[in-house]
């Protein structure tokens, strides 16, 4: 018969595990941690409870709740076993890069920027994640991606402003983070569903965990692909554009860099934006996720369209305009807005024109909205 393991008080279990007595009590009540054994008038804990807490301890720092740590454990004890489940989370957790961070002191900074002692700047550099302060050292920073670093250093040297730096550096995260989420979105649409739902079995979890591994780098690639292929097209334009080169305007990408009055722009680059996910929920909800884009730019282009007419006509106008509208739709003067036949119905600027018969026996076509999210026609008496 083996010898019995080391059986702890629970302050000694506290004190081995890293957790507070009060803590240790607490995952008991919440039931992530099994009962402890009684030997007398003591509790005694073993080296099972000793695990646990640490396994508790390992997913909170991988951000899971505790009501998502209780079920995980919980599919453990009923034997589906969690070692793959780690093995996911890990997986995820882990580096996206290759990259190594780095340190480097106060001075050493300043002297890569020019020499300029700007405090104002590393306190934005630190707000931002490029540099993180070292606990009990003012001098010296933890430089998360030194690549980022030598770009911001470089770009400077070129002439660029710290500030404008800052800027675009707050507008380009955004960005990668629109990609991020539309991966993100995309794989787990078509790829990660069938994991998703209910807690993986251990054979599910590690299939994720290859899965994962696997297509890790083949977001950074599609970006790197996609980025020198728009640097490349945008870059050559405006270098022929600047240059006085009368046939740079001809192609699409010129679209994109000249002003949209003096060269028409018949199909605009999209630009990603960041939307909270709380309001891209609701719009899907409301409309459907195919939808979903359309919806969000004839709102836009509607709120723009009301506000150029606020800014032309005043306020009071475009009330007394209104109110004419109203008046010939009542009297049937002007025709109704008839249902949109493509698109998103009965919104006017959305895709698909209305178009509805004047009650005078003539065609109304105050109610026709011009396809592709454009403002309807009012009625002017």
């Amino acid at each position: 018969m083996p010898p019995p393991g080391p059986a702890y008080r629970i302050e000694d279990l506290a004190h081995h595990s890293g957790a507070s007595v009060r803590t240790i009590r607490a995952y008991q009540d919440r039931g992530l941690l099994p009962k402890p054994e009684r030997r007398g008038r003591a509790n005694v804990y073993g080296e099972e409870h000793l695990a646990r807490l640490r396994q508790v301890a390992a997913l909170l720092d991988r951000g899971y709740t505790l009501a998502s740590i209780k079920e995980l454990l919980e599919a453990w004890d009923a034997g589906r076993g969690l070692a793959g489940v780690l093995g996911l989370v890990a997986e995820v957790d882990g580096p996206w890069t290759d990259e190594e961070p780095s340190r480097i002191t106060r001075d050493e900074l300043y002297a890569r920027f020019g020499g300029t002692q700007d405090d104002a700047a590393v306190a934005e550099a630190v707000e931002l994640g490029v540099l993180e302060r070292v606990p009990g050292r003012d001098d010296e920073f933890r430089v998360p991606s030194p690549q980022e670093l030598a770009v911001a250093a470089e770009l400077h040297a070129a002439g660029v402003p710290l500030p404008a730096l800052s800027e675009h550096l707050r507008e380009l995260r955004g960005q990668m983070e629109h990609i991020a989420a539309r991966f993100l979105e995309f794989t787990t649409e078509h790829v990660f569903i069938r994991y998703l739902g209910h807690p993986p079995s251990d054979t599910a979890a590690t299939e994720a965990a290859e899965l994962v591994r696997r297509l890790r780098p083949l977001a950074r690639q599609t970006v790197e692909a996609e980025l020198a292929r728009a640097m490349r097209e945008l870059a050559t334009v405006e270098l022929r554009r600047h240059l006085g080169d009368p046939s740079a305007g001809t192609s699409g990408a010129d679209d994109a860099v000249h002003h949209p009055v003096a060269h028409p722009v018949p199909h605009p680059v999209p630009h990603p934006v960041s939307l909270p996910a709380s309001t891209v929920r609701a719009v899907q909800d409301l409309v459907g996720t195919r939808n979903t884009p359309a919806f969000i730019a004839a709102a836009t282009e509607r709120e723009l369209a009301a506000r150029t007419l606020d800014a032309l006509t005043g306020r009071g106008a475009r009330d007394a305009l209104t109110g004419v509208v109203a008046k010939d739709a009542l009297t049937g003067r002007g025709g109704s807005p008839g249902p949109g036949t493509g698109g998103i119905p009965d919104t006017g600027g959305f895709p698909g024109a209305g178009r509805g018969a004047g009650t005078d026996g003539g065609a109304g076509t105050d109610g026709a909205g011009a396809g592709g999210g454009s403002m309807p026609e009012s009625h002017c008496p």
